[in-house]
């Protein structure tokens, strides 16, 4: 016999508030379009910033590639190596938010953070095509998404609920 009348402890109805809230939410990991300007190398070797070009831009341009320059899909790369140890992360966190020890809020931060952390780490270890010789002669180095750290230090986390419009 199925009971159907029945109720939740206080710690219940929390746990199952906290599951609610954490299915309704989800993480947005990149670049945001604040505007920020992109930085880059004067003639004398100097970083200023670019006036005309966002971070968002310049990420943009390496993630796809442009018709001068190849693809260094670093986000992709992200999720392509690193999927399952942040899919082994979120279950984790999903299992304190269970276990009461977190709020869903504080793991989603937690997650934000983590995959923030393994995309920066992508830009600074991953394997991509090498810089031509005229970037390598103007910043001095073949690798490629490191020069000024802007953009590796402009990966960013947001918290939306599920289906909420892109700004």
């Amino acid at each position: 016999m199925v009971r159907t009348n029945f109720r939740l402890t206080p710690e219940g109805e929390n746990m199952k508030r906290q599951l609610e809230e954490l299915c309704g939410k989800e993480i947005h990991v990149g670049f945001q379009n604040d505007g920020k300007k992109a930085k880059r190398r004067n003639k004398n070797g100097q970083t200023e910033e670019d006036k005309t070009v966002t971070v968002l831009d310049v990420a943009m341009w390496n993630e796809l590639g442009t018709s001068s320059a190849p693809s260094r899909p670093f986000i992709r790369g992200t999720i392509d190596s690193r999927g399952e140890k942040i899919t082994k992360f979120m279950e984790a966190e999903k299992r304190r938010v269970i276990s009461g020890d977190i709020t869903s809020e504080e793991a989603l931060k937690q997650v934000g953070a983590m995959v923030v952390g393994e995309v920066q780490d992508y830009i600074r270890n991953g394997e991509f095509v090498p810089n031509a010789q005229s970037t390598i002669d103007k910043k001095g180095s073949d690798k490629p998404l490191i020069d000024t750290g802007t953009m590796r230090q402009s990966v960013h986390y947001v918290i939306k609920e599920k289906g909420e419009d892109e700004e």
